[in-house]
């Protein structure tokens, strides 16, 4: 998923100034005509959670966010173009979270929502988002998840393939006994199955050989389900081929490898024939000027 507004959320991290990171859940809803349900949890280190303005953004695919409504103490203010009795506030000081629920679901409301505060810095700090899913269809669990490994010299692969589930969007980290593990996870974006409203993504983890007799965890959150894969079961199978392995992680990659190196050369060329109508304007306007000295 995804987007721009999380970049703002991490980037005065380079301040050296360490935020509370709104927690919103769930991942995703999808919903048609009915209400949603959002929240949004701030477990900042002030007492005075009252005292906190949390904002509400809007972000459609490909637009820039919006804000929707913020609230101040108990006051709830609806940003202009939107419909006010459509849109309820619930918040909560003991628990310290912000729910907000959107009345009689439209086509019009699907998008990203985000929820944000000022922190004592002066920076705004958003949530991860949560994604509105417009459809008749309901969203449905993956059916098949497993860890493959294999073992290549001194290192041990593990993939977490995760197959079948609609809607698309899905989180998966690794962590082991302790905490989440960053390093050498390569995360592969999500492809459609053989249906069309079936999706699948694969999740690469690797570990040093000696690491062997510890265990990892490939978790994944969806909408309608969440899951902890451990690395050291006899469920865990051996891939045969690390080129097999290899080929289901990098297919989908390569699409949009290729799509992306397509857009760049248009992009190249449509400049190249911009710089070259520039100067033939500029020929014509410096050729018409030195007639009218002549003149």
């Amino acid at each position: 998923m995804l987007l721009q507004v999380v970049l703002v959320a991490t980037a005065s991290w380079s301040y050296g100034f360490a935020q509370e990171i709104p927690k919103q859940s769930p991942i995703s809803i999808t919903k048609f005509q009915k209400s949603a349900r959002m929240t949004c949890e701030i477990q900042t280190l002030e007492a005075n959670f009252d005292g906190i303005i949390i904002h509400w953004y809007k972000q459609k695919e490909g637009e820039a966010p919006e804000r929707l409504l913020f609230v101040s103490g108990g006051k709830v203010t609806i940003e202009n173009g939107f419909q006010e009795n459509r849109y309820m506030v619930e918040r909560s000081s003991v628990q310290k979270r912000c729910v907000l629920t959107i009345k009689d679901i439209i086509p019009d409301d699907a998008a990203a929502y985000y929820c944000a505060y000022w922190d004592p810095h002066y920076f705004k700090v958003f949530g991860s988002g949560t994604k509105l899913i417009v459809s008749e269809k309901g969203s449905s669990p993956p059916t098949n998840s497993e860890i493959l490994q294999k073992k290549h010299e001194n290192q041990i692969m593990y993939v977490c393939l995760i197959e079948k589930f609609y809607p698309e969007v899905i989180r998966v980290t690794w962590t082991d006994d302790e905490k989440e593990v960053t390093d050498n996870v390569v995360k592969g974006d999500t492809w459609q199955s053989t249906k069309e409203d079936e999706y699948s993504i694969a999740s690469w983890l690797t570990v040093p050989a000696e690491n062997e007799d510890k265990k990892y965890y490939c978790k994944y959150e969806h909408e309608e389900k969440k899951a902890s894969l451990p690395t050291q079961v006899d469920s865990v199978k051996t891939a045969p081929q690390e080129e097999e392995c290899k080929a289901v992680f990098y297919r989908d990659q390569l699409m949009h490898r290729a799509a992306y190196l397509v857009y760049m050369i248009l992009l190249l060329k449509s400049s190249m024939y911009y710089l070259i109508i520039l100067f033939f304007i500029y020929r014509m306007w410096t050729s018409t000027k030195h007639q009218e000295k002549k003149a």
